[in-house]
């Protein structure tokens, strides 16, 4: 579906030199007397690669037709991860390489949200917030209070994060797997 370049917005994903881009900033621009045009800073969905480019305010770009579905991570075979689709109970494998940093926080059971293009998955969405136990970390000091300084604690799937000094081995913690940080002790 074309659509002039003065269109694109941020998040939008369109179809550049063949392959999907994301569109992470843009910015209109229309200097003096000079004609217009749009300064975006696209991600490349399949390589993962940002860069800039420069639209004149009369091309014309495509958004690409993605498609989402929920899949449920089932286990881990070598460098392959094996999901069922949770709408018609397909099971597909995808490669560590496509879910990138992603793939450390996979757990049996998780939901997660997957972007395909032209029948391909090119990316994943975590949930917000993973509930995971503390296996390692530094004893409790006496005088640690909520603001005091952090530790560095090693979770059940092997990540290790800074959590603040109060938070024992053993505790469950709230994490934003998007970010890799501590968000509070889970209740």
């Amino acid at each position: 579906m074309a659509m002039p370049a003065t269109q694109i917005r941020r998040g939008m994903v369109l179809v550049f030199e063949g392959d999907p881009c994301r569109v992470v900033e843009f910015r209109h621009h229309t200097p003096g007397n000079l004609r217009a045009m749009v300064q975006a800073k696209l991600r490349n969905l399949r390589t993962g690669n940002n860069f800039e480019h420069r639209f004149r305010a009369a091309d014309t770009i495509e958004k690409a037709s993605m498609e989402t579905h929920d899949l449920e991570f089932m286990y881990q075979g070598g460098n392959t991860y094996h999901f069922m689709n949770t709408e018609n109970y397909d099971q597909l494998e995808i490669e560590d390489e496509v879910l990138g940093d992603n793939a450390q926080w996979m757990q049996s059971g998780m939901k997660i949200q997957a972007e395909y293009y032209n029948g391909k998955v090119i990316g994943i969405q975590l949930p917000n917030s993973l509930v995971l136990e503390i296996v390692d970390t530094a004893p409790v000091m006496k005088t640690a209070t909520k603001t005091a300084s952090t530790k560095p604690a090693k979770l059940e799937n092997g990540v290790t994060v800074n959590v603040p000094e109060f938070v024992n081995t053993g505790e469950k913690v709230r994490v934003n797997p998007n970010t890799g940080e501590y968000m509070d002790r889970a209740k």
